[in-house]
């Protein structure tokens, strides 16, 4: 081989290695840091799912016993997500209407920051009248009452929920 070829070879070989090097730092910035956060138009954001289109998961789920064998009172939705068991045991946060984003992300409403949760593991959304968990494609998995989920699952009050290595659960 003549030394020009050699030396163009040499030359494409360390470059390909700093591409490679390249390759995983981005890689290792975006599971530690997440994607970018882009803002989304108002008018650009999609429509609230209709009512009417429940998901199967949360239509076959049977109605709690009811105290004391009576008439059953409807209690109304849960009003604050406590967490029981994580790095940030004891936190309660105080649910409203609006869908609230579980992960490791910095847009995430419930940020939890442990090597099990995904950037965007969960999603918790009032639907009707009753709570609603929806896991968003995670690695791990989200469990509630111990069984793992994969379509969108009703969270009664005071059933435990766990993400990553935190559990909480929701209280009237």
């Amino acid at each position: 081989m003549s030394e020009l070829t050699l030396l163009v070879l040499r030359v494409a070989f360390l470059l390909l290695l700093w591409v490679f090097v390249f390759a995983v730092v981005y890689s290792l910035r975006s599971d530690l840091f997440g994607g970018r956060v882009r803002r989304v138009p108002e008018g650009a954001a999609p429509p609230a799912p209709a009512p009417a289109s429940t998901p199967p998961a949360v239509q076959s789920l049977p109605s709690p016993p009811t105290p004391g064998g009576g008439a059953r009172v409807h209690q109304g939705p849960a009003s604050v997500l406590v967490i029981t068991s994580g790095g940030k045991a004891g936190l309660e946060i105080p649910l409203g209407t609006e869908p609230l984003m579980i992960g490791r992300a910095s847009d995430a409403g419930l940020q939890i920051r442990d090597d099990y949760t995904s950037t965007h593991h969960a999603r918790l959304l009032l639907w009707g009248s009753d709570w609603v968990i929806q896991d968003l494609d995670s690695t791990n998995g989200t469990f509630v009452d111990g069984a793992r989920i994969d379509s969108p699952t009703q969270v009664p009050v005071g059933v435990s929920v766990k993400v990553g290595a935190t559990t909480f659960e929701l209280r009237g």
